[in-house]
């Protein structure tokens, strides 16, 4: 597969230049950050956090979503059939669905039953009788009303212009009971559903799945009838209605084949949608080459506009606030595979959502558009240890440790920016064919496909494809906190090679001891003009390393080093600092064991203890600190002893100095 990779690239390398000189005025960083604040924005002013009130006895297989709009007004009404399977006995169920929707009847069976809304954005429906474990039924609940308003929200009608009226729905996390009766939770994936809708015949509605009937019901009305043969959670449940203009984007995979790609934009922007949506194109092509084939294939991808600022992405047709962005088109498209296709299983793990898609969009980067490569890189690492204030995060996990609080949940810095740079990081640990291996293996694994997955699944795979053990790391950067800082002290000895070098590590936060990790370093031979990239694996806060480059002679001499030069690392505050190579010397005057006459007059003799045979100094200093005599002796292993004349020196207070290039000893004594 990575000999396929490699070729997809040489492919895409002269797309790559034309791509990079089509967006000379694009500004990744803004468009980054206005991505996340975007999502944020609508996330942060959904409804406070609620837990899901829907029963827990049942699994739904297939909902039936017929519904009425005209875009020129705020409302909804129509009737959503819920096909579900007992897993328990029951007599009743509960649906998750907002008080100021009017719920009209509900009908189990054409049979009317008995309903109650709680008052809790839950209703409570009686069955006509109890169900068996395993039986399989069906009810219908029909009603109608105006979506309450939450800002960019899960229902929201517009005009576009001032002019031109429009609906569409943003649901994630906790908003489709803004508008429709089923399950707001991360654990009962609807198997398929049919959504068909009416509205004015000059409206075109957008939803998930194959367009599969356009008809003209009379003049006034025209209905839509799509459908998805996929596993769908709740809130990638979709309608967007407005007066769009259709296209369709040819993409070719990476197998061989290809698919069609349907768009719907507002008529005004049609020129300058069509010039971004085809990067989707080579998006496409990527992703179905580096992760597995695209997970909606039979049916379709395509894109909506809507009036959100960002993107949502909604199972097969990402609804956009422009096309225009080839950053957003790559991240709701990816999402196709990390968040749709698998979905996260708890919102404590939405960056295998959220981290996922961001690191997709630096993909896109990488091998699309390179030149914008490096800037991601950046941004995302300055984004993913710091705030927006440019404040360093004291404490924060990738893992949402409060699903309470949608801020957190959806925290830019954490599960977006820091997810993105861990599985960087990640990725130059295990290498390019272990790390991508490992993610297909996660893509095709039975017991998440097409369902829910947590951070555990991942690592199972990861584990599987690499034959390492990841507990450490994942406990280090997804359960942790914090990142690592890096200190480098490095030095040469009298000749150029050897090296010797010190790496050091220091943690921004106590709940990780230590980032283990591999660390990449460059070192640079200007005389040569050339340089070379070693890794040195950390599993000590300090270590020590003796760099020689072999008989190859890579490089004659080291003039500078840098850090991670390449950006792998998730890190901060990083340093690299050129020492002396000559150690610092001990004192100890306890090597010095006698000294005789003191006072003296004449002569001065030294006795001491040599460690080893090697070369001693000795001299004589006076009150002002001026060296008056000094003698260099080779002294032997053991027992040693010095004479000095001092005849000629004046009267007064002296210090006797011995010292090596690793220990110094002083004793003071008295010229008489």
């Amino acid at each position: 597969m990575l000999k396929k990779i490699f070729a997809f690239t040489l492919i895409l390398s002269s797309f790559s230049l034309k791509m990079a000189a089509q967006t000379p005025d694009y500004d990744l960083e803004k468009s980054h950050n206005a991505l996340i604040e975007a999502e944020q924005k609508h996330h942060h002013n959904m409804l406070t956090y609620e837990a899901s009130g829907a029963g827990a006895n049942f699994d739904i297989k297939y909902h039936r979503f017929e519904w009425r709009v005209n875009p020129a007004v705020r409302y909804i009404s129509g009737a959503v059939t819920t096909y579900f399977k007992a897993i328990e006995p029951m007599a009743s169920m509960s649906f998750d669905l907002d008080d100021v929707l009017r719920v009209d009847s509900v009908k189990q069976r054409g049979n009317q039953l008995t309903f109650n809304q709680l008052g809790d954005k839950t209703m409570l429906i009686t069955l006509s009788q109890p169900l068996a474990k395993g039986a399989l039924d069906s009810v219908t609940v029909y009603y109608q009303g105006v979506p309450p308003r939450t800002a960019f929200g899960s229902f929201e009608q517009r005009l576009r212009s001032g002019t031109k009226p429009e609906i569409w729905t943003l649901s994630e996390p906790y908003g489709s009971r803004d508008w429709w009766p089923g399950k707001s939770d991360l654990v009962d994936k609807i198997d398929s559903i049919d959504v068909i809708v009416e509205c004015p015949p000059q409206y075109r509605v957008a939803s998930n799945g194959l367009l599969v009937r356009e008809l003209d019901i009379d003049a006034s009305t025209k209905l839509f009838h799509w459908k998805h043969r996929y596993p769908i959670v709740n809130y990638l449940v979709a309608i967007a209605v407005t007066d769009y203009v259709q296209y369709i984007d040819k993409a070719l995979l990476s197998r061989g084949d290809s698919m069609n790609m349907l768009n719907y934009v507002y008529p005004e922007q049609l020129a300058t949608s069509k010039a971004g949506s085809v990067k989707t194109a080579f998006a496409m092509r990527l992703f179905d080459s580096l992760f597995v084939e695209y997970p909606f294939k039979k049916e379709k991808y395509g894109h909506a506009q809507c009036g959100f600022g960002g993107g949502q992405e909604h199972q097969t047709m990402s609804f956009m606030g422009t096309l225009a962005d080839p950053g957003l088109i790559a991240h709701e498209l990816a999402h196709q595979w990390f968040g749709d296709k698998i979905t996260c299983g708890s919102w404590q793990d939405i960056w295998l959502n959220e981290g996922f898609a961001t690191y997709c969009t630096g993909l896109y980067w990488q091998y699309i558009e390179p030149a914008w490569w490096r800037n991601w890189l950046v941004v995302t690492l300055r984004d993913a240890t710091t705030t927006r204030a440019g404040v360093d995060i004291p404490n924060g996990s990738v893992y949402v440790d409060d699903t309470t609080s949608v801020n957190r949940i959806f925290s830019g810095a954490l599960s977006y920016n820091k997810g993105a740079r861990v599985l960087h990081n990640l990725r130059f640990k295990l290498g390019d064919s272990a790390f991508f291996a490992g993610i297909r293996r996660y893509q095709n694994d039975p017991a998440v496909i097409y369902g829910f997955a947590r951070t555990p699944d991942l690592i199972r795979n990861l584990e599987a494809a690499s034959g390492q053990n990841l507990t450490e790391f994942f406990n280090d950067y997804i359960y942790g906190q914090g990142y690592p800082s890096f200190q480098l002290e490095y030095c040469t000895d009298d000749t150029p090679i050897p090296i010797f070098l010190t790496i050091r590590q220091t943690q921004s936060h106590p709940s990780v001891s230590l980032f283990e990790t591999p660390v990449p370093i460059k070192f640079i031979d200007k005389s040569r003009n050339k340089d070379t990239t070693l890794v040195f694996n950390i599993t000590n806060r300090s270590q020590r390393f003796t760099v020689n480059f072999g008989r190859s002679n890579v490089l004659s001499r080291v003039d500078s080093i840098v850090f991670d030069p390449d950006l792998w690392l998730l890190s901060k505050n990083n340093t690299v600092t050129k020492t002396s190579c000559l150690p610092t010397q001990e004192v100890d005057n306890q090597w010095i064991t006698r000294l005789t006459p003191n006072p003296a007059k004449d002569n001065l003799t030294v006795n001491f203890k040599a460690e080893k045979t090697e070369l001693i100094t000795l001299e004589i200093v006076n009150e002002l600190g001026q060296i008056v005599l000094k003698n260099n002796i080779n002294a032997n292993y053991g027992d040693n002893a010095a004479t000095l004349n001092i005849n000629d020196l004046p009267t007064g207070f002296y210090v006797l100095k011995l010292s090596t290039a690793l220990k110094i000893g002083t004793q003071k004594f008295i010229k008489n």
